[in-house]
Order: C-alpha cells, then sequence, then structure tokens
C-alpha cells in the first residue's frame, strides 16, 4: 500500500510539472482566471498527461489527481481538504508523510500525504508569498495568517532536524454560545451564571489553562455580557474573538518585516490603547512585558478588562504572572508584586482538557488580598469532573 502511495505522489509530481509549464504556454494567470476555466483547463491537461504517457489509472484515482492538482494550482494543495473540514481545529504537518489533525479535542493521523520535503516548503511559501514574508536558511521560522483568519507556524531546516513543519489553528467564525458550553457539559449553569455576574460587575478577569483547553472561546464567551454602551479594545496577536458588540475597536500585533524593522508588540498597543479612552481592554493572550501595562491599567479605572494566560492552575497562573513582571523589567519586591496582582485581578477562570478532548471549566477562583497574602484565593466554583479525573 504505502509503495503505490508513493507512485502516486512520483505521479502528481510529474503531472503537477507538467501543468505548470502548460500553465506558463498559455499565459494563464491563476490569480485572474475564474475556477471553473481553471479547474476544465486542468482536468483536460491531466487527462492528456495520463493518456499520452498511457498510466494505468482508475476513474477515482484520475479524479482524486485532478482535484489535487487543482488545489496545487490555486490554492495550498494537500491542505485544502483539511482546511475545508469544518471538524478540524489544528493541522501539524510534521514532514511529507506525517500529517496530524485535531478533531474535537483529539489528535488523530491523517491520511494527507504531500509529495516532499520540496512540496511542503512550496505551500509555506504560497502561504507567505502575498504577505511579503520570507522563509529561508537565514530567516527559517515564519509566523503568518491565511486569508480566513487561521494561525500559520511554519519551520524549515537547518532549525527543523526532520524536515519542515508546519502548524496551523483554524480559525472559526462559529463560536460557542454560552449555552453551547452548558449543554456540552463545560459548564454548569451555576457557572455561567457566577461569570456574567463577574463581567456585568465589571471585575478584572484572567481565563487560564494548557494549550487547546479553549481560552479563546471562554474569553470571547465572556466578551458578549459587556455592556453595550461601553467602548472596548481587543488585543490580539492574531484576530480571533468576534464581539457582537456596537462599540470596538480591534488591534492587532505586527511581527518585524524582512529587514527585522516595523514590529508592533502587544505591549506597545497596550499603552496606545490607554490613550483611546476604552471603559474595557480585552487582551487575547499575555505571554511578555504587556503584562504590566495590562495589570496597572486594570487597576487605574479600567475595570472588567480580560485576557488568557497558558497555566495549568490558577495558583500556577499567579506564579506565571509574577514571573512575567519580574523578567520583564517590573523593579519591585516579591510582596510589592504580590500587591499589584491582588489589586488588580479578580477573578481567575481555570479550564482543563481531558485525554478524551473534553474541555471544561475545572474551577473559578477570586483573588481577596488579605494583609498576610496579597494573592489569597477564595473558590467560587469547581467542577464536579475534578474529582472524577483526579484533579482534586
Amino acid at each position: 500500500m504505502a509503495r503505490v502511495d508513493q507512485e502516486f505522489q512520483e505521479l502528481k509530481k510529474r503531472v503537477h510539472f507538467f501543468v505548470v509549464e502548460r500553465l506558463d504556454e498559455e499565459g494563464i494567470e491563476v490569480g485572474r482566471t475564474g475556477r471553473d476555466a481553471l479547474f476544465d483547463f486542468v482536468e483536460n491537461n491531466v487527462s492528456g498527461f495520463i493518456s499520452q504517457h498511457r498510466v494505468p489509472l482508475s476513474t477515482n484515482d484520475l479524479n482524486s489527481l485532478v482535484r489535487e492538482l487543482f488545489d496545487e494550482v490555486t490554492g495550498f494543495g494537500p491542505l485544502e481538504p483539511l482546511l475545508a473540514d469544518n471538524r478540524i481545529n489544528d493541522i501539524l504537518v510534521n514532514g511529507p508523510e506525517d500529517v496530524f489533525v485535531e478533531i474535537s479535542g483529539v489528535l488523530q493521523r491523517s491520511s494527507t500525504r504531500f509529495i516532499d520535503d520540496d512540496h511542503v516548503i512550496r505551500v509555506i511559501r504560497r502561504i507567505i508569498s502575498p504577505l511579503g514574508r520570507r522563509l529561508d536558511e537565514a530567516s527559517p521560522m515564519v509566523d503568518a495568517r491565511l486569508p480566513d483568519g487561521s494561525r500559520v507556524n511554519a519551520i524549515i531546516p537547518p532549525i527543523a532536524l526532520d524536515g519542515p513543519s508546519i502548524s496551523i489553528r483554524k480559525f472559526t467564525q462559529k463560536h460557542l454560545s454560552a449555552n453551547d458550553l452548558v449543554t456540552s457539559g463545560s459548564m454548569t449553569p451555576e457557572c455561567l451564571s457566577l461569570l456574567i455576574k463577574a463581567v456585568e460587575s465589571r471585575r478584572n478577569i484572567v481565563v487560564s489553562g494548557g494549550t487547546g483547553t479553549g481560552k479563546t472561546t471562554i474569553l470571547n464567551m465572556l466578551s458578549q455580557y459587556i455592556p453595550r454602551e461601553e467602548r472596548v479594545v481587543t488585543i490580539e496577536d492574531s484576530a480571533e474573538l468576534a464581539l457582537n458588540h456596537p462599540h470596538i475597536v480591534r488591534l492587532e500585533t505586527r511581527p518585524a518585516n524582512t529587514e527585522g524593522t516595523g514590529q508592533i508588540s502587544a505591549r506597545e498597543l497596550v499603552i496606545n490603547s490607554l490613550r483611546m479612552r476604552p471603559d474595557r481592554i480585552v487582551l487575547g493572550e499575555v505571554r511578555s512585558g504587556e503584562i504590566i501595562e495590562l495589570l496597572q491599567a486594570m487597576n487605574t479605572g479600567h475595570e472588567g478588562s480580560m485576557s488568557t494566560i497558558h497555566s495549568n492552575s490558577a495558583r500556577d497562573a499567579i506564579i506565571r504572572i509574577e514571573t512575567l513582571l519580574a523578567v520583564n523589567g517590573y523593579d519591585a519586591g516579591e510582596r510589592a508584586i504580590g500587591r499589584l496582582i491582588g489589586s488588580s485581578l479578580d477573578v481567575i477562570v481555570q479550564l482543563v482538557r481531558l485525554p478524551n478532548g473534553r474541555r471544561y471549566i475545572s474551577e473559578v477562583v477570586e483573588l481577596k488580598p488579605t494583609a498576610d497574602d496579597p494573592v489569597h484565593m477564595d473558590y467560587l466554583y469547581r467542577s464536579d469532573l475534578n474529582e472524577q479525573s483526579g484533579l482534586v
């Protein structure tokens, strides 16, 4: 079976070169030609090649070859069917024959294949070429975004030892509602009521969790309950929040260009947002020095602001925030750092993902500073699933 698949990939490589040559000979510009006309062109030339070279191919294989080559010419090749599959959340390409997808929180191997390493790199370059980004030995890593908003990270040799790699976090227009999350068991009605009250009463909230636990989903859901008369500024690396709100300003960070200049960081955007008269700031994720400005904003008139952070527990989230403050130049003692956190943050919402892919809110804690403990925590909610999962 592996040999048959390899032979098909080799055939695809030969036919692909042939079709590209024919496009050049005919002077056909892909970007200015209708999809139907392009499909007819690809179909006719693929069929002609197969017939001319007397390649034994079944009707199903011929149709597959036409579809795949059409995707090569007009889109991102083998990635196209995966990008079109609404069940898939993440696409992970570890090499030409090593492709995984995440469906409902569970990673599984895909039957998708690339021809070789060069094929993977061609697709990466097709993704980044409209953005003016560079990918070569001197610049072997790149972050990009597909036209639909999906986030892409790509890395090639010599940094990637086993060949080029692509990681795609798909963007979805269909965000889960609060009722969807309750129905799926991600939280109880009591937990939802608690969170709505926290948003409406302008509590400063951080959503904490590991990779793939649904932090952005919960942040998006919470943001829906911000009162309509308030002005909201959102700051993200890749715009994923979809707030149905009448008064919103969306800001997005920008990476450096090929000359290494032009970068706009989340920290700069948080500073700038304070000059935009926001009632609330919604920061997609805390990763670095922007935590300093965010906490100070929360503590000086921008109550009800929100963000997410990578952490495995509410207590770990506090430790991570303390670390970020220290390493990013917040010059204060441990107790002063604790007081800043305790006086700025009000609520931490902790998320968990089980091995079977199920995601849920494991706990909601309130920070209530005391004389002895500036980051003292009180539990407002704990999920029954914690006991079943051995988390308590």
